[in-house]
C-alpha cells in the first residue's frame, strides 16, 4: 500500500468509529445514514479525497495526506475542493467543515468561524454534532466574538471583572488556552461560575468541564454552583441548568456542567475502573511514574465534541504530565485557574495570561490577610540524636501501631529529616507543641481566652497520629479539642472539616494532605508546619489555607475573645520549612521504552546519568508492589538481602540534594576539614554525587541479581501459545450444574405463580389478552429488582443460563447479550403462553414482519418507505422498552430525524392508532 492509501485506511477506520457511512462515489447510497463520507468525490477542480454529506446535504471535505505531510501547507487545497462546484449538487455555496487528515493527525477548520482558523483535534466529529451546528444561526466562536453583552459589575470585585473580561476578550479572538493568575481567596470558583454562566446563556456553549484536584474539592465546586445567583435571574445556578458531579462511568446528557477529576474523566474515556480512593488523593505533588501512561482512544460515548470548555481549577501539575491526554481529547478552549503558577503553567497556557492578581495585592485591596513567621527550633530537630545499640526502646509497626518493647540492635543515629520517619521522638513533637502552645497565649495573640483555629500539617498519617495525642496531653483537653482531618481518619473527614469551620471546637486540626490545597477554612489563625515541603507550588497553597480573610462578627462565632477582624495569619515553622531550598517536581520514569534488563545492564556498564538511575528506580520500587513473597526473597538472596524495593529508593536517595550535602559534608570531616552546606564546593557536591550514585549502583554489577530481578519480572507475564492447536474431547454440564439450574427455574415458577396478583407486570401474563396493552418498561423494572435483590437473586442472565442447561433445544440466543425486556421472554414461557425461549427482540422482530404485513395487505396504499423506516426505529424502541408513548420521540434516535413534528407529518391522525396496535401486537 502507498502511504496516502494507508492514511485512508486509517481515515476510514476513524470516520466510521465517529458514526459515519464510508462509501465509494460507485456505491454512494446517502440514506444509508445521517452522516455519509464519499470517497473521491468529482468537482469542477478535480476529484476531492472525501466529501462529507450530512441529511444528504454535502458539509464538508477531507483532504487527505500521507504521513510525515505538514498538514497546514495543503489548507489552500482543502479550501479549493470547499469552495468547488461539487458534481450533481445544485448549491454552490462554500462548504462549511473542511478536514486535512494523516489518519494519525487531524486538523479541522470551520468556515463559519469569524476568523477561520484550523486546529488539531483528536478525532473525526459525529455526523449529529454537524448537524446540530449546521441547525444553529453561528458557530461557537463567532458567538464569543459577537454576541456576549457587557458584563454587569454589581457584587463583583475589580479583579473579578478584570478576570472575567480578560478572559472573553481572550476566547473571542479564538485563543485556545487562557490562564487566570488569582491570589487564594480572591474568589477564583466564584469568577468561574460567573463565565460559566455567560458562556452558557450568551455563548451557547454545549456543555463545559470544571476538572477539580480531589473529589472533596468537587463537592466544594458543586456548593458554590449551587449558591450562585446570576445577576439577571433570581433564580440559583442549577434551577436553570442542570450540573453533574461525575461520580460514576456516565455524563449525563442533560447536564451543562461537569464537575470532576481528571483521574474520574480518564476513567470515563477509558472505561477502566477507578478506586474512589484515587480521587481523595491531590494530584498536586504526586508523581505519576508509578504507572504507565496509556494511550487515550476514541470512545463513540464521549465523542470529542463533548465539552465546549474546560477549567481547570488549581491548575494542578498533572496536567502537564500523564493526565495531559484527556484534556488533548477533547476539542474544547482550555482555562487555568490557578494562585501559584510556575514556569511550566505558563508555558502549558502558552503565556496568555487573561487576569493577574498577586496574593500582595490581594492584601493590599482587605481580600486577604498578611501572615508572620514564628520560628521553634529543638536540638533534635537540628542535630538529630542517637538510639545506642543495646538500649531498651519500644518499637511499634507503621501499619498496625503495635508495639513491643525490646533492646536496639544495634546504634541508629538519626538527624532531623528522618524523625517521624524511621525514628518518633515524642520528646520532639512535645516540646514543638509546648513552645507554640506558650508562643501563642503569650506571645502572638496574647488576649485571647481560648486557642485559635489552628492547623498542622504533618509529614504521615502515623505522624499526625503522634501529634494529636500529645496535643491533647499538652492542652489538658479531650478528644473533641483536637481532630484529625485527613482521608484515613477514622471519623467522617467532611463533617470534621465543616466543625473545624464553623464551630467551636475542634480548636486545632491535623491534616497530612487533605486540606493542603484548595479547601477553604476562613476562621485559620495559626499555621504549624511540622513537616517540610520541596515544591514551591505546593508550600505556596498550604500557606494559603490561611489568608482569607474573615469579618469580626464571623470570626467571634468560632472564636469568641476575637477583639476585631481577622488581620493576619502566623506561621509557625519548626522543620525550616521556610528557608528550606524550593524545587518543582519531577516525574521519575525518563525511559518509558528502555527495557528493565537494559536499564540494569547500562548501570552494569557505568551509565550515571540522571534520566537512567531515575526510571530503573522507578521501575524496581513499582515491581516491589507487584511480586510476590517468592519472588522477592529469591532478589533478596541474590543481593545479600536488600529486597528489590529497597534498591530503587537506593538509586533515588543516591541523587537526593539533601543526602548528597550531607556525604559531602562528612566526606570534608574525614579530611579534617570542616564544612557547611553554604561553605561546600562545587567539586566537592561532585565528588559526594559520584560517590553516592556508586554505591547505590554497586548491586548491578552482579550479573546473577540483575537476571533474578529479570527472571521475576518476566514471571508475572503470561506466554500467548498460537502453535499447539486444541480439540474437544467431551462436551456437556456437569450433574451438579445442571441440578442448579432445575432448582434456579424451579424457584423462578414458584415465585411467579405465587405473586402473580402482586406484581402488575405477573398480571399482565396471566390475564391475556385483556391487558395485553397495559405492560411498561417501569413494570419490568419493578419485577427485575425483585427477582434479582436477595434472597432470590434471580437476574436476568442467570435465568436465562438456567434454562439454556436444562432445556437446550428450546432455548435460542444464549450467546446473545442479555436486555432488560428479555424477562418478558422469560416469563411467557415459564407460565407457557411460549413454547420456545428466545430474546425479546427477536420476538418483537418476528410479530413486526407479521403485524406489518397484514396492515398493509388491509391498505388501498402499503406504507411508504419512509414510514417503514420509522415503524422500524418505533419497533427498536418497543423492544428495549416494551411500549412507545409520544413522550419517547424526544429520545436521540427520534430525535435526531425530527422527532414527534417529524412522525406526526408522516402518519397524521393514524400515528396514535399505530402505536396503540404496535403497543398490542409486538408485545402480546
Amino acid at each position: 500500500m502507498t502511504p496516502e492509501a494507508k492514511a485512508r485506511q486509517r481515515i476510514d477506520q476513524k470516520l466510521e468509529q465517529a458514526g459515519w457511512a464510508v462509501q465509494d462515489l460507485k456505491k454512494i447510497n446517502l440514506s444509508a445514514s445521517l452522516g455519509v463520507a464519499v470517497r473521491e468525490y468529482p468537482t469542477d477542480t478535480g476529484p476531492a479525497d472525501y466529501v462529507l454529506f450530512v441529511n444528504r446535504e454535502p458539509v464538508g471535505v477531507i483532504e487527505a495526506k500521507a504521513d510525515n505531510t505538514i498538514l497546514t501547507f495543503v489548507e489552500d487545497q482543502t479550501d479549493r475542493y470547499a469552495r468547488s462546484v461539487l458534481k450533481w449538487q445544485v448549491k454552490a455555496a462554500p462548504l462549511p467543515f473542511l478536514y486535512e487528515s494523516t489518519g494519525q493527525i487531524i486538523h479541522f477548520t470551520d468556515g463559519r468561524d469569524p476568523a477561520p482558523r484550523a486546529r488539531e483535534i483528536f478525532h473525526f466529529f459525529k455526523p449529529e454534532q454537524i448537524a446540530e451546528w449546521l441547525n444553529q444561526q453561528d458557530s461557537f466562536r463567532r458567538r464569543l466574538c459577537e454576541q456576549m453583552p457587557e458584563l454587569p459589575t454589581r457584587n463583583l470585585r475589580d479583579c473579578q471583572i478584570g478576570a472575567v473580561t480578560g478572559l472573553e476578550k481572550s476566547l473571542a479572538l479564538n485563543k485556545p488556552r487562557a490562564l487566570v493568575h488569582m491570589a487564594t481567596g480572591a474568589g477564583k470558583t466564584f469568577t468561574a461560575i460567573t463565565s460559566v454562566y455567560r458562556l452558557l446563556k450568551y455563548g451557547g456553549a454545549k456543555r463545559i468541564l470544571f476538572l477539580v484536584d480531589t473529589r472533596n474539592l468537587g463537592k466544594q465546586a458543586h456548593q458554590e454552583f449551587m449558591a450562585y445567583t446570576p445577576p439577571d435571574d433570581a433564580r440559583k445556578f442549577t434551577e436553570l441548568y442542570n450540573v453533574q458531579r461525575l461520580n460514576g462511568p456516565a455524563i449525563d446528557p442533560a447536564a451543562k456542567v461537569c464537575i470532576s477529576t481528571i483521574q474520574r474523566m480518564y476513567s470515563i474515556l477509558s472505561g477502566e475502573p477507578i478506586d474512589d480512593s484515587a480521587e481523595d488523593i491531590s494530584l498536586f505533588d504526586v508523581q505519576q511514574a508509578d504507572r504507565q501512561a496509556k494511550m487515550m482512544r476514541y470512545n463513540p460515548a464521549v465523542p470529542v465534541e463533548t465539552f465546549d470548555v474546560i477549567i481547570i481549577d488549581e491548575c494542578h501539575r498533572s496536567i502537564y504530565n500523564l493526565w495531559k491526554q484527556v484534556l488533548d481529547y477533547f476539542d474544547a478552549f482550555l482555562v487555568g485557574l490557578t494562585a501559584t503558577p510556575d514556569k511550566r503553567t505558563f508555558g502549558f497556557f502558552s503565556e496568555n495570561i487573561v487576569a493577574e492578581y498577586t496574593y500582595e495585592q490581594s492584601v493590599a485591596d482587605g481580600v486577604n490577610v498578611g501572615y508572620d513567621v514564628y520560628e521553634i527550633e529543638t536540638e533534635i530537630t537540628r542535630k538529630g540524636a542517637e538510639v545506642k545499640a543495646r538500649e531498651w526502646v519500644d518499637h511499634r509497626d507503621r501499619q498496625t501501631r503495635k508495639k513491643r518493647w525490646a533492646e536496639a540492635e544495634e546504634g541508629v543515629l538519626y538527624n532531623g529529616k528522618e524523625l517521624d520517619k524511621s525514628v518518633v521522638n515524642p520528646s520532639q513533637i512535645r516540646k514543638v507543641i509546648q513552645a507554640m502552645k506558650t508562643a501563642v497565649e503569650t506571645e502572638i495573640f496574647p488576649s485571647r481566652t481560648e486557642t485559635p483555629k489552628t492547623l498542622i500539617f504533618a509529614k504521615t498519617d502515623s505522624h499526625a497520629d503522634d501529634i494529636i495525642q500529645i496535643v491533647r496531653e499538652v492542652y489538658n483537653q479531650g478528644n473533641a479539642f483536637c481532630k484529625k482531618v485527613t482521608y484515613k481518619a477514622e471519623e467522617d473527614p467532611d463533617s470534621i472539616l465543616s466543625s473545624f469551620r464553623n464551630d467551636y471546637n475542634p480548636r486545632i486540626a491535623v491534616t497530612v494532605d487533605m486540606i493542603a490545597t484548595g479547601t477553604d477554612v476562613k476562621p485559620l489563625e495559626v499555621l504549624l508546619f511540622m513537616r517540610d515541603v520541596r515544591s514551591r507550588g505546593y508550600y505556596e497553597q498550604m500557606k494559603g489555607r490561611g489568608v482569607r480573610s474573615l469579618g469580626h462578627d464571623d470570626l467571634k462565632r468560632v472564636s469568641n475573645s476575637a477583639d476585631s477582624a481577622k488581620s493576619r495569619f502566623v506561621l509557625i515553622d519548626a522543620v525550616g520549612v521556610e528557608k528550606s531550598l524550593k524545587t518543582e517536581s519531577r516525574p521519575l520514569e525518563k525511559k518509558p521504552s528502555v527495557p528493565l534488563k537494559d536499564l540494569m545492564m547500562g548501570v552494569a556498564l557505568g551509565h550515571r546519568d540522571e534520566d537512567t538511575l531515575l526510571s530503573l528506580a522507578n521501575r524496581l520500587v513499582r515491581l516491589a508492589k507487584e511480586l510476590d513473597d517468592k519472588a522477592l526473597r529469591r532478589i533478596e538472596k541474590k543481593s545479600d538481602g536488600v529486597s528489590v524495593g529497597m534498591l530503587g529508593k537506593a538509586l533515588l536517595t543516591a541523587l537526593d540534594p539533601d543526602r548528597i550535602v550531607e556525604a559531602a559534608i562528612a566526606a570534608a570531616q574525614a579530611r579534617g576539614i570542616t564544612r557547611t552546606e553554604e561553605t561546600l564546593t562545587e567539586d566537592e557536591l561532585t565528588a559526594a554525587r559520584l560517590q553516592c550514585v556508586a554505591t547505590a549502583c554497586a548491586p548491578f554489577d552482579n550479573p546473577e541479581l540483575r537476571d533474578e530481578i529479570e527472571t521475576a519480572r518476566r514471571e508475572r507475564e503470561q506466554i500467548i501459545d498460537h502453535i499447539n492447536l486444541d480439540q474437544v474431547t467431551f462436551t456437556g454440564f456437569s450433574a451438579q450444574a445442571e441440578e442448579r439450574a432445575r432448582k434456579v427455574i424451579q424457584t423462578f415458577t414458584d415465585y411467579i405463580s405465587r405473586h402473580k396478583d402482586e406484581i402488575q407486570a405477573l398480571g399482565f401474563f396471566y390475564q391475556q389478552p385483556f391487558r395485553r396493552r397495559a405492560l411498561t418498561f417501569e413494570m419490568i423494572e419493578e419485577l427485575h429488582d425483585t427477582l434479582s435483590r436477595p434472597p432470590l437473586l434471580l437476574t436476568t442472565e442467570r435465568l436465562w443460563s438456567a434454562y439454556a442447561r436444562v432445556k437446550s433445544s428450546q432455548v435460542n440466543g444464549s450467546d446473545s447479550k442479555r436486555q432488560l425486556t428479555d424477562l418478558v421472554a422469560l416469563v411467557r414461557f415459564a407460565i407457557g403462553l411460549d413454547a420456545e425461549l428466545k430474546p425479546f427482540r427477536d420476538q418483537v422482530d418476528k410479530r413486526f414482519q407479521e403485524w406489518i404485513f397484514r396492515h398493509n395487505a388491509r391498505r388501498t396504499t402499503a406504507f411508504t418507505a419512509e414510514q417503514t423506516e420509522w415503524l422500524r426505529m418505533m419497533k427498536d424502541h418497543i423492544s428495549s422498552s416494551c411500549c412507545i408513548t409520544r413522550d419517547d420521540f424526544d429520545y436521540a434516535e427520534f430525535a435526531n430525524k425530527g422527532g414527534l413534528q417529524k412522525a406526526w407529518g408522516l402518519f397524521g391522525k393514524e400515528l396514535d392508532e399505530v402505536m396503540d396496535e404496535m403497543n398490542g401486537e409486538l408485545v402480546a
